[in-house]
């Protein structure tokens, strides 16, 4: 590992010199490393969009894909990107400051959405269906713009697992979000590369290098959420049994198609005896 200022990107600047550190540093650049290479993210030429919102994960993602750069493990450009969404209070000048101190090539661009979402969703629903979908036709456009190849998004390991129990208890599906996935239009990939990150390493990583958070004002401020429902559930069983959302997660990279109840992913109807 690197530690002298000058051999280090500006992003780690400060970063503490504990032991318990160097082992999170350590562990977040091998497990974003794995998913890249595991779901297939890297293309010749690849020139990655990634989103920037202000919380702990997109800081944990932009400073870790910039430690994998700058030891020449990943070969892409990268263009830092915040989408300001016009909440009211947003401090609009933190992540523009941000960047230009710690040399990162980004664009900031300024949307209104938030008045959308205000005028169409009824009191007492979320926000969060439309304000997302706003969100990433934006990012899908800016892409473009930018002649980027894909969009890469800071949701972690937690995410996906909270994702899961969501549409297995109310959509009635098994699915999640992927790590990897090609959009409608077939013209951009979106990538996760946080996939096997765990929530609590992105806030250790993100204090740990004081990094400035812009909490979510509008979606985060609203009570009773599905995934704020699920993300109590999911505590529970990880304070009682400790390691269950990784073994959790281990299953959704270990599908049986033969042991669901999907014909479509499995032929019951021709599955014959040995006779």
């Amino acid at each position: 590992m690197l530690d002298q200022p000058n051999d280090i990107h500006p992003l780690f600047y400060g970063a503490p010199q504990s032991t318990e550190f160097r082992k999170l540093r350590k562990r977040l650049v091998r497990q974003t490393r794995e998913a890249i290479e595991q779901y297939g993210m890297i293309e010749p030429g690849g020139k990655w969009l990634v989103c920037l919102s202000g919380g702990k994960d997109s800081y944990t993602l932009l400073a870790i894909l910039h430690e994998l750069k700058w030891r020449g493990l990943l070969p892409v450009e990268i263009l830092a990107c915040n989408l300001d969404q016009g909440q009211p209070n947003f401090p609009a000048t933190v992540l523009p400051a941000f960047l230009e101190k710690m040399g990162v090539k980004h664009r900031i661009e300024y949307q209104d959405t938030y008045s959308i979402v205000m005028d169409k969703i009824p009191a007492g629903r979320t926000f969060c269906a439309l304000c997302s979908r706003l969100r990433r036709g934006h990012l899908y456009r800016i892409a473009r713009e930018e002649s980027c190849t894909a969009v890469v998004l800071g949701h972690h390991r937690d995410d996906i697992l909270e994702t899961f129990f969501m549409n297995l208890f109310h959509g009635g599906r098994l699915a999640t979000m992927p790590p990897k996935l090609v959009n409608e239009e077939g013209d951009l990939f979106l990538y996760r590369p946080l996939a096997h990150v765990a929530e609590a390493d992105c806030e250790k990583f993100s204090n740990a290098l004081n990094y400035p958070i812009i909490p979510c004002d509008l979606c985060g401020s609203q009570e009773g959420l599905q995934r704020q429902q699920v993300k109590a559930i999911l505590d529970g069983w990880e304070a009682n049994s400790p390691g269950r959302r990784q073994v959790m997660f281990r299953a959704l990279m270990n599908a049986r198609p033969s042991h669901l109840l999907d014909p479509k992913l499995f032929d019951f109807a021709g599955l014959l005896r040995n006779i």
